[in-house]
């Protein structure tokens, strides 16, 4: 018998296929998860837009996106599928738009977050996201203003030193190992760790209700103002 090529995790872009499991995730993670035909109108439609898929073998585990506007890389969405978080599947995804951000040329990274998202704050400021603004009540559920956080030139020797350093302590972590349930080992313990005041990681704010929290609408290709995402 001849052994298979090993399970492992890749970042790939989504496609209409993708869409069962991008939507059954979307409905895992967020408690106002946008229409089914969303995703399909961004991607047949939206010359902006660019999402990405997290596979672990044939398996959709999570996904991100971003649209280009002019020279700005605004990050419109994070998702990483329930028993698979803390597996650094959220930082792979983030490294993959900056990396899909510089060989579209733009100049910075933005996106928009709840004051009272401390664990995601945090992680953006780990990956050099600074505040630079706020939209007052800007998330209809609650009315909860959005902070406004953008990067430093994401050329600039600053960012790609970090982003570099990052880089390479993700592809540090060991491989996921899969357990008899088909979900990576040690999920459990990780998943009842406390992701409060000193998350440091993504990973932490994998723990919580979808990787960003909360609630916008979905986006209007029409209306980039609408872009911004659940954070």
């Amino acid at each position: 018998m001849v052994a298979g090529p090993p399970l492992g995790l890749f970042i790939d872009r989504m496609a209409l296929d993708d869409l069962g499991a991008v939507e059954e995730i979307e409905r895992q993670c967020f408690t106002t998860p946008w229409p089914p035909n969303a995703y399909r109108s961004e991607l047949e439609n939206n010359r902006l837009a660019h999402y990405l898929v997290a596979r672990f073998d044939e398996q959709i585990v999570g996904f991100a996106g971003l649209w280009m506007m002019v020279d700005e890389a605004h990050i419109t969405t994070f998702a990483v599928r329930q028993g698979w978080r803390r597996q650094g599947i959220g930082e792979r995804l983030l490294l993959a738009l900056f990396d899909m951000a510089r060989a579209r040329h733009a100049q910075v990274a933005t996106l928009e977050v709840r004051p009272s998202n401390v664990a995601a704050r945090r992680l953006y400021e780990k990956y050099g996201f600074a505040l630079t603004g706020i939209r007052p009540r800007y998330y209809s559920d609650d009315n909860e203003d959005a902070l406004i956080m953008t990067t430093p030139s994401i050329d600039s020797r600053e960012m790609r030193e970090l982003v570099a350093r990052l880089r390479a302590s993700v592809e540090e972590r060991p491989q996921i190992q899969l357990g008899a349930d088909g979900l990576p080992i040690g999920r459990k313990a990780a998943e009842g760790a406390p992701s409060g005041e000193h998350a440091e990681s993504l990973e932490a704010m994998e723990s919580m209700e979808g990787i960003d929290g909360g609630q916008a609408k979905a986006p209007d290709i029409l209306r980039p103002s609408n872009v911004s995402r659940r954070s």
